[in-house]
């Protein structure tokens, strides 16, 4: 039997200046400030993934991830004021759900672009050909509520994700599932 090489990671490694969470399982909040540049994006997938799965979060993980590197992307493509300046990724859940909120310096409120949906001749509505401003579409489309809010430094773009209910057993049992 010939030894295998070994697999590939499926995503790219934890950047060095990443803090890794070791929270103790009662604490389910984390904030996270991270260089605003372009690694910011990588290390809050990388912190959402970790905390999705080390507090066992029943939410779309995928979905998570995505969402916080649009919010992320945004703060530093628009709300980033100055070159060596952080974000602010804050990472909560409750009974309720999860909730990402991501604190940049800028006290320009976010606009959800409505001209970026376009509707064919057959009524059909898709998204137009533009290259970028899908972010805080994807947002509103794919989490349960989002919003934003001044604070001190600037402002705080969120998303929420309710937590996903495990089927009764009852239902498993009837084969309704």
């Amino acid at each position: 039997m010939t030894p295998m090489a070994p697999t590939r990671p499926n995503r790219p490694t934890r950047p060095a200046s990443l803090p890794q969470l070791s929270l103790p399982m009662s604490a389910r909040q984390c904030r996270i400030p991270l260089m605003a540049d372009a690694a910011a994006a990588a290390a809050a997938r990388s912190v959402v993934e970790d905390a999705v799965r080390t507090w066992r979060v029943p939410v779309d993980a995928d979905v998570a991830i995505l969402l916080t590197s649009e919010l992320i992307t945004n703060a530093v493509t628009h709300g980033a004021p100055a070159a060596g300046t952080f974000v602010l990724l804050t990472i909560a859940c409750d009974a309720a759900g999860l909730r990402v909120d991501v604190h940049d310096g800028s006290r320009d409120l976010p606009v959800l672009d409505t001209g970026l949906l376009d509707t064919d001749s057959l009524g059909n509505t898709g998204l137009a050909e533009a290259e970028t401003g899908r972010g805080l579409l994807l947002v509103t489309t794919l989490s349960d509520e989002w919003g934003f809010y001044r604070t001190p430094a600037g402002k705080a773009v969120y998303f929420t994700l309710e937590l996903r209910r495990e089927p009764s057993s009852e239902a498993d049992a009837d084969g309704l599932t």
